[in-house]
């Protein structure tokens, strides 16, 4: 097999990204750029799972792509492009939905958790929305995907299909069996509303969540009113673990300043959380602002988005198209 690395990673483009996108992702995704190659998808096809009013998720593509430039995403060294523009992908889905068994699917969580108890009335998209993720994925060959906990068993699936793949059609290799790439010393930013949960666009209240596009008055506002404890900071992990609110703000904290949680609970326990939010407004602004005003920069230019994803699918396609062949032939399909 070539020991060539390449990774591939897909957003949703389902409205304003976030802070735990950007520290769980987008920044990672900049730092891969570096020394690796690249390929970031907007996944608008998963986004049609759950009805698009079709405006927005116009906008919302752009929108992504506006987020991936404004965070250090540079087209020069990194392949972007939606996903609905390169039609392997829906092709390529279809073949590995007849690789795929029904039992794998079950045993996938999200669509559970998506679907909620009305699961009957869930689209058949959503169902089977896994198999399309593995065809993003093994449509370019690609190594390594970055991922958070949430999407681990999905990647589980991906190799699993390709792995079947290989062995249906007898030739060993042909679909790498790609690696997770999980980002040390990142931990999942939380709802400032609820600790326990992930933060969300889709959570109802908007304050649980710092946008990329938030003012420095919105920023404030919003850590001001985060949920968080009445004593003040413990000095040690154990204690603040029980308290599930404070310890996402100690974790946000720790990551923008780049210290480790020890060394913040070290510098911050005895002290009122009032004062770690005052620390920490100021250092999410610093680090967000900047962002934002970009993002609005850039989505006041559309035609250089939309050439931005116009280049990205050209060079997408290629690689495409070659892999494409090359499965056509050996499923049989002339």
């Amino acid at each position: 097999m070539s020991s060539r690395k390449l990774v591939f990673s897909g957003v949703q483009p389902t409205g304003n990204l976030h802070l735990g996108n950007y520290l769980g992702a987008l920044k990672n995704f900049v730092s891969l750029q570096k020394n690796t190659e690249c390929i970031y998808c907007v996944v608008d096809l998963h986004a049609i799972t759950i009805f698009q009013k079709p405006n927005e998720l116009q906008n919302n593509v752009l929108e992504t792509v506006a987020s991936f430039l404004a965070t250090g995403l540079d087209p020069k060294k990194s392949t972007i492009f939606n996903q609905s523009s390169v039609s392997g992908h829906a092709e390529l889905a279809w073949i590995l939905n007849c690789v795929s068994r029904i039992g794998w699917l079950n045993r996938m969580t999200q669509f559970k958790d998506k679907a909620g108890s009305d699961k009957e009335k869930a689209s058949v998209g959503l169902y089977i929305y896994p198999n399309l993720m593995a065809a993003d994925i093994l449509l370019y060959k690609a190594t390594h995907v970055p991922v958070g906990a949430d999407q681990k068993q999905h990647l589980e699936l991906s190799r699993d299909i390709a792995q079947k793949f290989n062995n249906d059609f007898d030739c060993k290799d042909f679909f790498p069996l790609p690696e997770p790439l999980i980002a040390k010393n990142i931990s999942r930013v939380m709802s400032l509303r609820d600790g326990t949960k992930k933060m969300s666009k889709s959570e109802e209240s908007d304050y649980s969540r710092i946008n990329l596009k938030d003012s420095p008055d919105e920023i404030s506002k919003k850590i001001k009113k985060a949920k968080s404890d009445s004593s003040s900071i413990p000095d040690n992990l154990k204690d603040l673990e029980k308290k599930p609110e404070a310890l996402n703000l100690i974790n946000i904290f720790s990551e923008i300043s780049k210290k480790s949680l020890e060394k913040t609970l070290i510098d911050m326990s005895g002290k009122e959380y009032s004062y770690l939010k005052t620390k920490l407004t100021e250092l999410v602004i610093n680090e967000i602002t900047p962002v934002g005003k970009e993002i609005k920069k850039l989505l006041a230019e559309k035609a250089y988005l939309k050439n931005v994803l116009k280049k990205g699918k050209e060079k997408a396609n290629i690689i495409a198209e070659e892999n494409l062949k090359n499965i056509r032939e050996k499923v049989g399909l002339i």
